[in-house]
């Protein structure tokens, strides 16, 4: 019988900066408090699509954000994808507190989760599945509706900073 040599272990710094390497989209998860009825939102960048039957997105939070057990709790959240004009919001809510609503306009659909009102895309979903990630934990939801609303290119980071595409940008009617 063979005994399996272990892994050696990952120093943290150099992941985290490894997977900096790897360019994201940046977004901002929204939803409604269900204890006091304040407004959640924070900057994420973990983002994926899972399945396209049924249509299903991911994103992660670490388990020490402190809107983390509000938006445990949420029924419905979006997800807004922001635009490289959007650095300023993505800054605002990649802040822990704060005033994050005061200059940010909002749209509402039909009872379902508010969105931002100038994101490239936002994706109105409900909850679908939480799962433990480690020191984060993955949100599956199942998108309702789904609103494209401006042109432009989107908002990307890359090596711990936020960087530019040299693509075409993407048009409202794609």
């Amino acid at each position: 019988m063979s005994t399996l040599t272990p892994y050696p272990e990952i120093d943290r710094k150099d992941f985290r900066s490894a997977l900096g390497l790897f360019p994201t989209g940046v977004a901002v998860v929204t939803a409604d408090d269900d204890k006091d009825g304040s407004r959640i939102g924070m900057t994420i960048t973990s983002f994926n699509s899972v399945s396209l039957d049924p249509p299903l997105v991911l994103f992660s939070i670490d388990k020490r954000a402190m809107s983390l057990p509000a938006l445990c709790k949420a029924k419905t959240f979006s997800i807004n994808v922001l635009g490289q004009q959007h650095e300023h919001i993505s800054n605002r809510f990649a802040t822990a507190k704060g005033d994050k609503w005061s200059e940010t306009e909002v749209e509402s659909h039909d009872g379902l989760p508010f969105t931002l009102a100038n994101s490239i895309v936002a994706f109105q979903c409900a909850a679908y599945a939480e799962h433990d990630g480690g020191d984060h934990v993955i949100f599956v939801g199942r998108v309702l509706r789904i609103h494209k609303r401006e042109e432009g290119a989107p908002l990307v980071f890359f090596s711990g900073r936020y960087a530019s595409l040299q693509q075409p940008t993407i048009s409202a009617s794609n």
